[in-house]
C-alpha cells in the first residue's frame, strides 16, 4: 500500500489526478471549518464536514460513524470512486483528517494518504489557496460493513492484554478538564497516549522509528492487541495513523469512546493510573 501520509512538496509537484478533501472542523464551533473552506482552500480540495459527512445521525457517542451506505454517497457526491487518489488535510496535524482517512482504509480504499503538516505545511511550502470550489458529477462507490470497531461492550470485558489507547489530552485523561463531555475521567486500565505527541513543532508526524519508540515506551509493540479512543472516535484514528506509521498494526477503533463511556455508567478512573 501507498505511504499513509504525503509531504506538501509532493503534492505541489504532483502531476496525476489527485482529489484533495479539507476536513477542518473545531470543537464547539461547527460551523467553523466550513467557513474556513470558503475563506481559503487548497486548490480542487472539496470539503467534508465531521458532523454532516462523517458522521451519522444514530450511534453511540457523539460521532457516530455513518452508515456505510451513507458514507459511500458521500463520496460519490465529492467525486471519489474506488480507485481515486485521495490527499485528506486540516490544520490540526491531522487530528481530524485522520478519520476520514480511517473511514476510507476501513472500507479497503488503498490509495488515500495525509497531507503531512496539513494547510501549514502546504503554505510554507509555498503552495496557494483559493476560493473556488469545484464540483464533480456522482459516481458510485460500493461499500461494506465497517470492520475495524468495537462496542463498549467488548471494550468493558476485553482481556487483560489488550491495550486501551486514549488520545486526549493528558488533563482530560486525568480528569482535570473536561470541555464536552458530562463525566471526567477516563476508562480504567487505558493509557495516555495523547495524538499532540505524535507531531513535531511544525504539526508533521515524528518519523516510523521515533513513533515507534513512543508505543514502546506504553508497552506497544507489533502484535500487541490494542483499542484506539478519544472523545469521541476522531482523534483515535489519529493514533491509528501513527501506529501504522511506526509499522506497528492496526487498533480496533472503539467509535462511542469517552462520549459514550461516560453517559452509559461504566466505571470511571482518574489521575495518571
Amino acid at each position: 500500500m501507498p505511504s499513509p501520509l504525503v509531504a506538501a512538496t509532493d503534492l505541489i509537484a504532483r502531476n496525476t489526478p489527485v482529489r484533495i478533501v479539507d476536513c477542518r472542523w473545531y470543537l464547539g464551533e461547527p460551523d467553523r471549518g466550513r467557513a474556513a473552506y470558503a475563506d481559503g482552500h487548497l486548490p480542487d480540495a472539496v470539503y467534508a464536514s465531521l458532523d454532516d459527512d462523517l458522521s451519522g445521525p444514530d450511534g453511540a457517542g457523539r460521532h457516530p460513524l455513518p452508515s456505510p451506505e451513507a458514507f459511500g454517497m458521500t463520496l460519490g457526491r465529492l467525486g471519489i470512486g474506488p480507485t481515486t487518489s485521495v490527499v485528506v488535510y486540516d490544520d490540526r496535524g491531522g487530528a481530524v483528517a485522520s478519520r476520514l482517512w480511517w473511514m476510507l482504509t476501513d472500507q479497503g480504499h488503498e490509495d488515500v494518504a495525509v497531507l503531512d503538516g496539513g494547510l501549514q505545511a502546504w503554505l510554507s511550502a509555498g503552495g496557494r489557496l483559493t476560493t473556488e470550489e469545484p464540483r464533480h458529477g456522482d459516481r458510485p462507490y460500493p461499500t461494506r460493513p465497517w470492520d475495524g470497531v468495537i462496542e463498549i461492550d467488548a471494550v468493558a470485558s476485553r482481556e487483560d492484554h489488550m491495550h486501551v489507547l486514549d488520545a486526549r489530552s493528558a488533563d482530560r485523561f486525568r480528569g482535570e478538564h473536561e470541555p464536552v463531555d458530562p463525566r471526567a475521567g477516563h476508562i480504567p486500565g487505558a493509557l495516555s497516549l495523547p495524538l499532540s505527541e505524535n507531531l513535531d513543532d511544525e504539526l508533521r508526524f515524528l518519523p516510523a522509528s521515533s513513533l515507534a519508540e513512543r508505543f514502546a515506551q506504553a508497552g506497544i509493540t507489533d502484535g500487541t492487541v490494542t483499542i484506539s479512543q478519544c472523545g469521541s472516535g476522531v482523534t483515535a484514528c489519529h493514533n491509528i495513523l501513527a501506529m501504522e506509521i511506526a509499522g506497528l498494526g492496526r487498533p480496533a477503533l472503539y467509535v462511542g469512546s469517552w462520549s459514550d463511556w461516560s453517559t452509559s455508567g461504566m466505571p470511571i478512573a482518574t489521575g495518571d493510573a
